[in-house]
């Protein structure tokens, strides 16, 4: 099995290869709506302003196809803004529309703690996760983010808290999603990876 990784121009691609060769998994990249639409699994890596994101998939026609595969079951793994565009929208963004695979916003972490949420800090596990399996639950993960999912729905299966509470791993059917980069998580980010391997397998 392949994974395709949706190249938007994301500074963290390189890092999430290295991670997912250190698992042996294969990979690519692509840009290509064929590419999209045929993929086994995909990963969408994100930092930086969601509207970079959401720009980069409407100018290379990659959201029809995300999103059809998507529906069709095509294992899918967000990571960090691959996370936030999930939603409807984002308050970084208003004026942009999101995938709207889940319902709700992305909304801004309170400006009364130190901005952006950057650095370790460990997860509450809510429901049962697949992402999880044979890792700690004192384990802690790496977060660089100002914008975050707020709003709870039935698909956070772990929250984390700087300010507020916000989803960190979203589990709903195909679709898998970490507010955190597990490429820079060490030891159990490598596992998250891992488990994404094994349920995309």
């Amino acid at each position: 099995m392949k994974i395709t990784i949706v190249d938007y121009g994301a500074g963290n691609v390189p890092s999430v290869e290295r991670a997912l060769q250190r698992l042996g998994a294969d990979s690519q990249r692509t840009t290509s709506p064929e590419c999209v639409s045929n993929a086994e699994a995909l990963l969408l890596p994100g930092v930086g302003h969601i509207a970079a994101l959401v720009r980069a998939l409407d100018e290379q026609n990659l959201r029809a196809p995300l999103i059809d595969a998507i529906h069709q079951g095509v294992p899918f793994l967000g990571i960090c803004l691959g996370l936030q565009v999930l939603y409807e929208s984002s308050e970084e963004a208003p004026q942009l529309n999101g995938l709207h695979l889940l319902p709700g916003k992305v909304s801004a972490l309170p400006s009364n703690v130190k901005l952006p949420h950057m650095g370790w800090n460990q997860v509450a596990v809510k429901l049962e996760s697949r992402l999880l399996q044979g890792i700690p639950k004192d384990a802690y993960f790496y977060f660089a983010h100002s914008y975050a999912a707020r709003d709870s729905n039935e698909a956070a299966v772990a929250t984390c808290t700087h300010g507020a509470e916000f989803a960190a791993i979203l589990e709903q059917q195909n679709i898998y999603a970490v507010q955190f980069h597990p490429e820079k998580s060490g030891a159990p980010g490598a596992r998250v990876l891992q488990n994404f391997l094994r349920l995309a397998a």
